[in-house]
This record gives C-alpha cells, structure tokens and sequence, in this order.
C-alpha cells in the first residue's frame, strides 16, 4: 500500500476493516518528514486487529501483519519475504522516501500473480510505475476514488495507466482485499 496526504485516515479505515486473522502480509510506504521519529505504526496498532510495527532490515512478511517504511528510507522485499529498507541517502523517488516504486517493483517481481498494490490518497503520482510492473506480472491493483481521497494525484496517475483492476470508495478497499486474498490473488 502507498499514501501520502490524508494517508493516515485511509490507512485507519482499511487496516481497522481486516480481520486479525488476515492470510497476507501488508507493506506500507506513506510519505513521512524525514527530520521526525514516526508514531505511524504505533497509532495504526491501536486501529487494527493486525500486528502493526515499523520495518526493519531482515523482517519477514507475515500472515496478518503490517509492515511500514520508517522516514526516509525506501522499502523493498526480497526473495523468501525478507524486507529490505535503502540507505537513507538513496536517491528520492518522485520527491519521496520511501517511495511506492521500489515497494510495488519488488513486491511484483517476488509474488507475481499474487501481488496486490493498492495505491492511496496523496500527491506527486507515486505508484504509477510501480503498477504497471504489478499489472505485468499478473498481479491485481486497487487505487482510491476521488470522492473519498484527500489529494487524488497518486491514485488518479495510477488509474491513468490503464492498469488498475478496481477505483473503489475507501470503506470499500478491505472487502476487497479479503475477498482477493480468499480468491488467491495475495
């Protein structure tokens, strides 16, 4: 998942609206100052039945457990579902680190068919590219509607791709994530 402005809401609404017993794991990027400590995970622990924690280097992705970028650095998986996070001199990625790109690439490139990006409210147009490499492995794309995004330049330049596979209201992204996941797709 990837969001920026009003991101915080977004994630409250999706992360509450999945059962504790979620079969997959979630990877978050949200575009944070890089000069603060993130209370992130903390505050989206307390609003879901999931495991919320801050990344680090060597996690392993999950069942029923959340995974967000800390500021300033990158997040990828690798192979066997180790998560990786950048140096925090990486080069940005549309203004940002983290950025969706590396997150959705990686994500695509180890579970093909079986990734699932769903890209949220917030700016810049992050996740457009990493969409389209989502789609090309055959896995599924979920982007937030205008009416229910606070700034609606990441979802739409994702929509405009022509990759997305769903342009849902926000309290409709969970049941579907269930129901992909339920169907394999995840």
């Amino acid at each position: 998942m990837a969001a920026s402005v009003g991101g915080l809401n977004a994630l409250s609404v999706i992360l509450g609206g999945l059962p504790a017993n979620f079969p997959a794991a979630i990877a978050i990027v949200m575009h944070l100052s890089p000069d603060h400590k993130s209370l992130l995970a903390e505050i989206l622990d307390g609003r879901s039945e999931l495991e919320v924690r801050q990344a680090n280097t060597g996690d392993l992705l999950r069942h029923a457990s959340v995974f967000i970028a800390p500021p300033n650095h990158h997040l990828s998986v690798a192979k066997g579902g180790r998560l990786e996070l950048s140096s925090s001199a990486a080069d940005k990625v549309h203004f940002a680190r983290p950025s969706a790109e590396p997150l959705f690439a990686s994500v695509a490139a180890v579970y093909r068919k079986n990734a699932i990006a769903v890209v949220l409210t917030g700016g810049d147009g992050d996740g457009s590219f990493g969409v389209k490499i989502i789609k090309e492995m055959g896995g599924k794309v979920l982007a937030q509607d205008r009416p229910t995004s606070q700034d609606f330049s990441m979802p739409e330049t994702s929509i405009e791709t022509g990759d997305v596979d769903f342009i849902l209201p926000l309290n409709e992204i969970a049941p579907k994530l269930i129901e992909l996941v339920a169907a394999g797709n995840g």
